[in-house]
């Protein structure tokens, strides 16, 4: 059951008339408890992104959004000295240079588009190219940059924004099941090796209400000759709250990681997915 968005409020029809206001007076977090920190979120302009920046710059962080078109979510953040990057996480010599010009970085976090939907065996080798550039290779130089001066600092958190398919891959998503699995064991590796000052996770979203999610019933749907309906219907029949994710559920996941008291949580992937997943 799809909840009724109102502002920032959200209804939950099956709650009867409950709201929960998450940027309002049911934030779940101090809005001093990121004061002093600066946040880059990339994939920053909407969905799981924007939210997990919304939730970030509330808990009073300094965030900069990256994106193609950041400008619009940054008038939108709490607080004062947010900034937007337009930035194409394919192209390795932007996000160089991107990273040369930050001065100090205490959270980061990794987030970008999925690629198109669809059986894995109709994928060309090719297909497989840009989607890793901007996810694996992008995270990879993000990281390597900001190390330096989350060790500098003493602090760091590293969050990447992957899939709840790393542990069970979904259907007809084969290339974004490739790309998360290998996000998450590179992110697991860099536990092993990273500074005891710094962490990283991923989390893992199950079906979230974003523009992504439609996207991608559109792709199945050319690729497989599916409904929408279907498809739909499909993916709520494994979810046992009976609705989609709202992305500020999973942004507050994420801001949660970022906190300093988190800094015994490394190397894991946490699922915001409503219970979709049946492993352990």
């Amino acid at each position: 059951m799809r909840p009724l968005e109102i502002g920032c409020k959200v209804q939950y029809p099956a709650l009867l008339g409950v709201y929960m206001d998450w940027l309002g007076d049911d934030f779940p977090f101090s809005s001093n408890a990121l004061i002093g920190k600066h946040a880059i979120v990339c994939g920053a302009s909407k969905g799981i992104g924007a939210a997990t920046a919304k939730m970030l710059a509330k808990a009073g962080a300094k965030v900069t959004a990256v994106s193609r078109n950041p400008h619009d979510l940054v008038a939108t953040l709490d607080g004062e000295g947010h900034t937007g990057i337009s930035l194409d996480l394919e192209d390795q010599e932007s996000i160089k240079k991107f990273i040369s010009s930050i001065e100090e970085c205490h959270i980061l976090i990794n987030n970008a588009a999925g690629p198109p939907g669809g059986p894995l065996l109709d994928n060309d080798i090719e297909d497989f190219e840009a989607p890793f550039k901007r996810h694996l290779h992008a995270s990879h130089t993000l990281v390597r940059g900001v190390v330096p001066l989350m060790e500098k600092v003493g602090m760091g958190r590293i969050v990447n924004i992957i899939s709840t398919s790393v542990r069970e891959p979904i259907p007809n998503i084969g290339l974004s099941n490739t790309l998360r699995g290998a996000m998450a064991s590179w992110a697991k590796s860099l536990s092993r090796e990273l500074p005891t000052c710094i962490t990283i996770n991923n989390v893992l979203p199950g079906f979230t209400d974003t523009d992504r999610l439609g996207s991608l019933a559109s792709s199945i749907n050319s690729k497989t000759g599916k409904s929408i309906e279907e498809i739909h219907e499909g993916w709520m029949s494994q979810v046992p709250i009976d609705r989609l994710i709202d992305p500020l559920e999973t942004g507050a996941a994420i801001t949660y990681l970022c906190m300093p008291i988190s800094g015994g949580i490394r190397g894991v992937s946490l699922a915001v997915d409503g219970g979709r997943m049946r492993s352990i």
